[in-house]
């Protein structure tokens, strides 16, 4: 199974690129990490419907077809490392690939919030949005090691 994280934003600060990458590399070759970054829309004189929309299609570019789509947005179900543990069991189980898609500073469009097979939340706090890769890249790779058994991650 091969993990997508399609992102809005191509340029991130050194830190927080330095830090995804570490979490991506150390993902095993059953469940590789890969960073799609498409580009953020221009913010000048567009509503935040406009933005997303436009952010919609460059990510709908991007999500190889035949995925299973999961979409970060404050509304999304919450869960706990043991939960996402689960859901990429799961994941692994069906067969596809996993598209993780996160949205610009206005978040996703509507669009692709109709098209997921699942809403996740990645926390209840107001996030930096360069962070919100690196949380998501370690969460994953920490659910990996409770699916696992690795001492990564202790109770």
């Amino acid at each position: 199974m091969k993990l997508w994280l399609v992102a809005v934003g191509q340029r991130q600060p050194a830190w927080a690129d330095a830090a995804y990458a570490e979490f991506a590399k150390r993902f095993p070759p059953e469940a590789r990490l890969e960073l799609k970054a498409v580009k953020a829309e221009p913010r000048s004189g567009k509503s935040a419907e406009q933005l997303m929309a436009n952010e919609a299609m460059r990510i709908e570019a991007a999500v190889p077809k035949g995925v299973r789509r999961v979409v970060f947005d404050e509304h999304g179900t919450r869960v706990t490392t043991h939960q996402l543990a689960q859901r990429m069991t799961a994941w692994m189980n069906d067969g596809r690939d996993v598209a993780l898609l996160i949205g610009g500073p206005d978040g996703l469009d509507a669009s692709l919030k109709a098209t997921a097979d699942e809403s996740l939340r990645l926390s209840d706090l107001t996030l930096p949005h360069a962070f919100v890769r690196v949380l998501l890249a370690e969460a994953l790779y920490r659910a990996w090691t409770v699916m696992v058994n690795h001492p990564y991650h202790r109770e």
